[in-house]
């Protein structure tokens, strides 16, 4: 432990599985006090439990970042347990209920629900915390987009679509915010086995002739192997590059989307 963000409050969405239990677990071996939020209130609990059981303090809060009377009364439990918010990280991301290719298998339902969580749902956070970032003259906001951001997934193109709008406002705020001492960059995972990655391959079981009756696991096993570096990326590669985002290691970073892929995007 370096003690990077000690004395720092950090909301990290979507922190009950996957990347975001990462993001949540090394913040607080760095010192950060979480609030853990997830749609899933049991998910959050555990990990906000996992965080106090080393140690550390948690806050786990049970919010869909979709709706915003929800997101105020979780940033308000946040200022209440801890009278800060140092550090914002947008996690919380959904893939929908089908995929494209054709693109006529996608819902109405499954292009709203996508934008809603992966982006609208960015605009309500920041709008609930930059005032107590502003008036601190400090703060980090770290969006999780995706690899699939920079060239769109011909599977995912709802995805895609949100995950590139998420680079573009992460562009668009660093510029407004960066006068405040505020720094907003984004993270692209590549390939990283977490539920939603998990819901994607046996879409692709389902649906690619060459994968038909493939085990999930054994369809992400094929895509790691077209990576450059031939090494799937974990939750915690994802953590650590967060944790350098969220500490003062970083004051001189902002509007920047950083791959971390393996190779998968090299721009």
């Amino acid at each position: 432990m370096c003690n990077r963000l000690e004395g720092k409050v950090a909301i990290v969405t979507g922190a009950g599985t996957g990347i975001g239990r990462g993001i949540a677990l090394a913040f607080a071996r760095e010192g950060a006090k979480v609030v853990v939020n997830d749609e899933h209130g049991e998910e959050a609990t555990a990990v906000a439990k996992e965080i106090k059981g080393q140690g550390g303090e948690a806050l786990a809060v049970q919010a869909d970042v979709s709706r915003n009377d929800q997101v105020e009364g979780m940033v308000r439990r946040a200022l209440e347990a801890f009278g800060r918010i140092d550090v914002l990280v947008n996690n919380a991301g959904v893939i929908g209920e089908h995929i494209g290719l054709p693109l006529s298998d996608l819902t109405e339902e499954d292009w709203d629900r996508t934008y809603e969580v992966n982006l609208k749902a960015h605009f309500f956070t920041c709008r609930a915390v930059i005032p107590h970032m502003v008036e601190q003259k400090s703060g980090k906001i770290i969006n999780v987009s995706s690899v699939g951001g920079k060239t769109g997934v011909d599977m995912i193109p709802h995805y895609s679509a949100s995950k590139a709008g998420s680079i573009s406002f992460t562009q668009a705020l660093a510029r407004e915010l960066a006068p405040n001492g505020i720094n907003v960059n984004a993270i692209c995972p590549g390939a990283v086995w977490t539920p939603l990655f998990e819901k994607l391959t046996k879409f692709l079981g389902e649906k690619q002739p060459l994968m038909e009756g493939m085990e999930p696991r054994a369809i992400f096993d094929a895509i790691v192997q077209q990576i450059p570096m031939r090494r799937e990326q974990t939750p915690e590669d994802i953590a650590m590059t967060a944790v350098f985002l969220a500490s003062q290691d970083s004051d001189n970073i902002t509007g920047q989307a950083i791959n971390v892929c393996g190779g998968m995007e090299v721009h």
